[in-house]
């Protein structure tokens, strides 16, 4: 294959995600989030892999652009690192959030290629189930068929898996392009 060939078959991709991305869902979490910034709630933003770079990212946006007050774990290695080394890696998000004291007015936001299983991302599972046990709210932008976070997330965007071989650059970088414009929505005031 020549080398424009396939960049003209990634942007295509690219397009037909544009076209099928679930609209009503982007505008449900920008009106949840909207709520917990203004009941002055907190975001706490978790991912994993190249998601966890993007919660990062969000985190600093959030905060600096869209005044909600947010948080990610994985902005923390020594504490990231201590709770993998004391408890395991299927815990660091959960205990996390019981000591950052995570309740109704607050709000987490997955972002997951696969959305967690019974075989990905356990991290992901328990703290999604503790954030349902406390009453926060559960947002998430996810691919493949969105896993645990599509059936728990009070929203979940999910990312049309439209390749195979190209599943996870497409989420990571539609998480990117979908932050940026869940961050800014909230920003505009006639929104």
């Amino acid at each position: 294959m020549e080398i424009k060939d396939y960049i003209e078959r990634y942007l295509q991709e690219s397009k037909k995600i544009l076209e099928m991305i679930d609209r009503v869902k982007i505008e449900q979490v920008i009106k949840i989030l909207r709520d917990i910034k203004n009941n002055k709630g907190r975001l706490f933003i978790l991912g994993v892999g190249g998601s966890a770079s993007n919660a990062s990212h969000a985190v600093n946006d959030f905060r600096k652009i869209a005044g909600i007050e947010s948080y990610t774990p994985v902005d923390n290695v020594a504490e990231l690192t201590a709770w993998t080394n004391d408890a395991g890696f299927e815990f660091i998000f959960i205990n996390w959030l019981k000591t950052s004291r995570l309740n109704k007015h607050d709000a987490i936001m997955v972002l997951s290629v696969g959305g967690g299983t019974e075989t990905t991302s356990k991290n992901l599972i328990l703290a999604m189930d503790y954030a349902k046990e406390v009453g926060a709210k559960i947002v998430s932008i996810v691919s493949r068929d969105g896993g645990r976070a599509a059936l728990v997330s009070d929203v979940c965007i999910v990312i049309p898996p439209v390749e195979g071989k190209r599943i996870t650059p497409h989420a990571e970088s539609w998480q990117g392009l979908l932050l940026h414009l869940i961050v800014n929505a909230i920003v505009e005031e006639k929104i």
